[in-house]
């Protein structure tokens, strides 16, 4: 599990601890429409918290500075990526850039 005191981003993977893939396939974009708002019959996902894809696999990027801004929200995601099995890594510099996910 990350360390959620540090600056940055956390990904949380759509694959478990045991390497099997994350269903529903729409899960990363179901989690992020928490946080995201309307505008011009257009989904906009959240700086905080949106759908990404890293190397092939749906992902969700976290803003660690949720958890200042909204801690329960932020503990509800994080509850929700333990009790998966779903795996967290950190966003180093160097690391593969995650790619957004089209807004709907």
């Amino acid at each position: 599990m990350p360390d959620s005191d540090k600056p940055g981003k956390i990904i949380i993977e759509g694959v478990t601890e045991g390497g099997e893939k994350f269903r529903p396939s729409d899960w990363a974009e179901r989690m992020s429409g928490n946080l995201s708002t309307f505008r011009g019959r257009r989904i906009q996902y959240s700086l905080f918290l949106k759908p990404a894809l890293k190397n092939g696999v749906k992902c969700v990027v976290l803003d660690r500075s949720l958890k200042d801004k909204d801690p329960e929200q932020y503990q509800q995601i994080m509850e929700f990526a333990k009790k998966n099995n779903l795996r967290f890594c950190d966003e180093l510099p160097g690391d593969e850039e995650p790619q957004e996910l089209p807004e709907e």
